[in-house]
């Protein structure tokens, strides 16, 4: 009877379980960046080489991206760089192949999946800022970190150049080089 009961209760938990996808593999066709998220406007992870197998653990439907893992990392590389074996052929993955191949559609949180993924990174600290622009880094901001950077220099390059004459003419050190090149006109070219 506890036998029965075991059974039983081991057949219910499995039904219970979700179905976990199973990892379609791919190759690269190039030496391709993954990406930390769906956009070339997201840190680089690592560089996949040309005709590296890849694990494909889902893709987006609304942009041809997928999520795949590489050597232990896991990112995101667009699919028109991956190729997987479809129908004894090679193919070229994208949208009209997620389907057929099993691969499930995804989507993207930054927030978790850097937190799974990419917290040792040095990009992680900025998730915040990556967050808030869509996943699109502020390049007006930094822009204008420059500009003030710039700036400043200016306005002390001015400040330098305003100093009076006279106190210029008053270094003990110019007044030497000054006199030795009245002396001595080649001494100073």
């Amino acid at each position: 009877m506890k036998r029965m009961w075991f059974i039983a209760a081991l057949a219910v938990s499995a039904g219970a379980l979700p179905a976990v996808a199973e990892a379609a593999a791919a190759f690269s066709t190039a030496n391709v960046n993954m990406r930390s998220g769906p956009s070339t406007r997201y840190p680089a992870v690592i560089v996949v080489p040309a005709g590296s197998r890849v694990n494909i653990q889902g893709c987006m439907s609304s942009a041809n991206w997928c999520d795949v893992s590489f050597a232990g990392y896991r990112g995101w590389v667009s699919g028109s760089y991956l190729q997987t074996t479809y129908s004894q052929r090679r193919v070229s993955v994208g949208p009209q192949y997620y389907r057929p191949l099993g691969i499930p559609t995804v989507t993207f949180s930054i927030g978790r999946y850097w937190d799974d993924h990419y917290r040792g990174r040095p990009f992680y600290r900025d998730r915040d800022r990556w967050r808030d622009g869509d996943g699109v880094r502020d390049d007006r901001r930094d822009r204008r970190v420059e500009n003030d950077r710039r700036g400043r220099d200016e306005e002390r390059r001015v400040r330098r150049n305003a100093q009076p004459q006279d106190d210029r003419d008053r270094n003990p050190i110019r007044m030497l080089m000054r006199e030795r090149c009245e002396r001595d006109p080649s001494a100073c070219r």
